[in-house]
């Protein structure tokens, strides 16, 4: 049997034996066979350089892949916190495109812009404390562009057998707000009324409340897509049918103040558990004449069971990738049959350890995490990234900014006592320097089970390869031929910069968990 813990932006994930997962008794025996194929074919030798094999001229397809991040929001990221200006720095030198914005659902207080329904002659609209956070996102993504969920919907707004109660704290968790299935309203206009306000708030200086009056704000950002809800397969435990149909609400509402904007749908936990999700949300006569389908959504993490050491996580990551990019597959052919116009970004990508389940639990002491996972966890979003380009995905984005003890710190991409990179925002800036959409992605054949190899003929002219190495051991390649650079990522350059060496040979050498872009001459 499997157990369910929630993860980043409400996200549940497996954390026992998985349909992505294998045990750990499974992994050994694997390795077994494995070692035993590569002595049956004449590989035993590790030292043994294995070929990459690049035809350059063979273009497979034209990457439409982004590379980005998702930045949730939680109390470290408020003003006169100790990372505060760290991590907002971290995320603006990045520079990145589509950065999804997610005031989830453990802080009320910090993404519900209405806590109380309107009572006595008032609302209760307040945005003193949501803005300060939102402004300093939107002014470190200045100049590109940007995703925003505010995920949690108020708990007013559902039928529940009382009043649902929130931490009034606003640094305090809130598990359990996300109450009711059924909408009080279920027409939805009420739903959509309060998203078309909220959104309104930002990008038309502000807006006018149930009760007639006026609330300024003096935003006007530009916000090119919004995604509605978050997690829904979770977070209130939604049909496909109430989805759409609230989907639909809330797209009419922030139309009429905002008639420009694009729209993400879904944002699914665990896509491959519910097809028809899919099915029926990209089917256009499920919806209201003139709704968008711009783009949908979903996520994918790895994770252990806690039974596993962090010599034996490799397998399970790689091979739990391996597992979700099966179910991308049928996704796209779902999309590919029903709405091949719409977009897709994979909006979550990350890893969260075994020792994250148990945050929650009085006296738990967050373990230390390896310098080592950071760079695998770096490596699995890398190799999801490479593949998600080959099978045309729009945008790759990994999770999160920060996480920290008691809210996910194995998620986090930067120190979260500094608010500096770590190895897995690094390998994100070392993707998003070297590839984006237009790329030409050209026939790539890794000599090496345990190296991902792909060819990238960018945009400048340049034949550049990405080298991933899914093993924490040195593995010895053969290029396509003599390579000028190689730009890396490893266990010993951890969150510096991307190292540059010069190489002048035919020949590189992967360091355990080195994710490596290598230039050609």
């Amino acid at each position: 049997m499997a157990a369910r813990i929630r993860g980043p932006a409400g996200k549940w994930v497996i954390v026992a034996r998985s349909k992505y997962g294998v045990s750990q008794e499974d992994i050994v025996y694997m390795q077994r066979v494995s070692v035993l194929l590569v002595l049956l074919a004449g590989g035993a030798s590790f030292g043994v350089a294995q070929e990459i094999k690049v035809s350059w001229d063979q273009v497979e397809r034209v990457s439409k892949t982004t590379p980005t991040l998702q930045v949730v929001v939680n109390p470290p990221l408020r003003r006169g916190s100790a990372i505060h200006d760290g991590a907002f720095s971290s995320l603006k030198n990045l520079g990145a495109d589509y950065v999804r914005y997610v005031p989830w659902l453990p802080y009320p207080k910090l993404g519900v812009a209405e806590l109380e329904p309107p009572a006595d002659g008032k609302t209760s609209w307040d945005f003193s404390l949501i803005d300060p956070m939102t402004e300093d996102f939107m002014n470190a993504t200045e100049g590109h562009s940007v995703i925003l969920n505010f995920s949690t919907i108020p708990a007013w707004l559902f039928k529940t057998p009382k009043p649902v109660d929130y931490s009034k704290d606003p640094d305090g968790v809130t598990w359990d707000y996300t109450q009711g299935t059924e909408l009080r309203d279920p027409s939805g206009k009420e739903l959509g009324d309060y998203y078309g306000r909220l959104v309104s708030w930002y990008v038309n200086g502000g807006f006018t409340d149930e009760l007639g009056k006026k609330h300024e704000s003096g935003h006007h950002y530009k916000v090119p897509y919004w995604e509605v809800l978050n997690e829904v397969d979770f977070e209130h435990k939604m049909t496909a049918e109430q989805y759409t149909e609230r989907y639909d609400a809330i797209v009419t509402g922030i139309w009429k103040v905002a008639p420009e904007m694009k729209f993400v749908g879904l944002a699914l936990a665990i896509p491959g558990d519910r097809p028809e999700m899919f099915e029926y949300f990209l089917d256009h006569k499920n919806h209201k004449p003139g709704i968008p389908l711009d783009m949908i959504s979903y996520h994918f993490y790895a994770s252990p069971s806690a039974d596993q050491t962090p010599e034996i996580q490799q397998y399970t990551f790689f091979t739990q990738a391996d597992g979700f990019l099966t179910n991308v597959r049928y996704i796209e052919s779902i999309r590919k049959r029903l709405s091949p116009d719409t977009g897709t970004t994979v909006d979550e990508i990350g890893c969260i350890s075994a020792d994250d389940s148990g945050q929650g639990e009085p006296h738990h002491v967050t373990k230390d995490i390896p310098n080592s996972y950071w760079n695998l966890c770096g490596a699995t979003y890398a190799y999801v990234f490479g593949n998600l380009a080959s099978l045309g995905i729009d945008v790759a984005g990994e999770s999160q900014l920060v996480g920290y003890p008691t809210q996910f710190p194995s998620v986090s991409l930067v120190d979260w006592n500094n608010g500096l990179p770590n190895a897995r925002l690094r390998i994100l800036e070392l993707l998003k320097n070297n590839f984006g959409p237009g790329d030409k992605i050209v026939k790539t054949t890794s000599g090496s089970p345990y190296v991902y190899a792909l060819g990238f003929a960018v945009k400048s002219g340049a034949h550049k390869l990405l080298l991933i190495n899914k093993r924490d051991r040195d593995i010895n390649l053969k290029l396509p031929g003599q390579a000028k650079q190689v730009e890396l990522v490893d266990q010993e350059t951890k969150g510096n910069p991307p190292k540059t060496e010069s190489l002048g040979s035919g020949s590189v050498t992967l360091r355990g968990y080195e994710v490596a872009v290598v230039t050609m001459n």
